[in-house]
């Protein structure tokens, strides 16, 4: 059974930084591509960064330079470092695991205010 657990989002002011973190069981993590997406109230899920099971990182242009993507396959988590934060950047953001299936996370909220 498969399951993707956020944790990590909350209030900011615009110019701070939060750090997302996405626990994942039930799944082979070691060879799955793990990611990061948002939906903001009234929009459609978008894109944010990515990972494959070999590293190599891939973001949205909205947030290359500010978000950080890594993962930690010893403890089977997968993170988003967010620096710079701008209130656009305000939506749930979404877990996703890609192993032949697309597996998601329920979300957790991040407010960045202004």
């Amino acid at each position: 059974q498969v399951a993707l657990v956020e944790s990590g989002g909350g209030l900011v002011q615009a110019g701070g930084s939060l750090r997302l973190s996405c626990a994942a069981s039930g799944i082979a993590f070691g060879i799955a591509t793990m990611g990061w997406y948002r939906q903001a109230p009234g929009n459609q899920r978008e894109f944010v960064a990515s990972v494959t099971r070999s590293g190599s990182t891939n973001y949205a242009d909205s947030v290359k330079g500010r978000f950080t993507i890594s993962r930690d396959n010893a403890k089977n988590t997968v993170s988003l470092q967010m620096n710079s934060l701008k209130p656009e950047d305000t939506a749930v953001y979404y877990c996703n695991a890609q192993i032949g299936f697309n597996y998601w996370g329920q979300g957790t909220q991040v407010t960045v205010s202004s």
